[in-house]
């Protein structure tokens, strides 16, 4: 004859059971907390100077002529727009037409509205964007002005 187990089915069952509940339980309950530091960086660019170019080219300037308009457009070497406030010129300087006609000089011309507001982005590349506003004239002094004949006004432009 067979001997009889001590544990019933139900019990085994029920045993098996909590063994394996706990094993399972067991097993979602196991990870590791932990805590730490990190650090990271993001690079800031930096950008190219854009450079104003007179696209005007004031011709017929002589003692009394009316004013004639300074204007032009930028070149952008940059990757994407830059924003730019103002045009200001100034005359560099101006260059006698002959050896010999040393009287001309920047006291000959008046630069009206010399700081020019252009108040936008300018797309990068070459002959993008505006500016304008500025006058060149040839100041009518009432004495001969014969060592201006020919001579060449050249301007200085600074961009902020």
């Amino acid at each position: 004859m067979r001997e009889r187990s001590k544990f019933s089915k139900k019990t085994t069952v029920i045993a098996i059971s909590a063994v394996l509940l706990l094993a399972g339980g067991g097993a979602a309950f196991a990870y590791w907390t932990t805590t730490g530091t990190g650090t990271g960086t993001a690079a800031v660019g930096t950008n190219e100077a854009v450079t104003a170019v007179q696209t005007s080219v004031p011709v017929a300037m002589y003692p009394g002529n009316a004013a004639q308009t300074l204007s032009g457009n930028f070149t952008n070497p940059n990757d994407g727009p830059a924003y730019v406030a103002t045009v200001t010129a100034s005359i560099d300087s101006v260059t006698p037409g002959s050896a010999t006609a040393l009287g001309c000089t920047a006291a000959d011309f008046t630069l009206a509205n010399p700081e020019m507001t252009v108040g936008a982005d300018v797309a990068a590349g070459t002959a993008v964007g505006a500016w304008t506003g500025a006058t060149i004239q040839m100041i009518n002094s009432g004495t001969n002005q014969d060592d201006c004949k020919d001579a060449l006004v050249t301007f200085s432009y600074v961009v902020e």
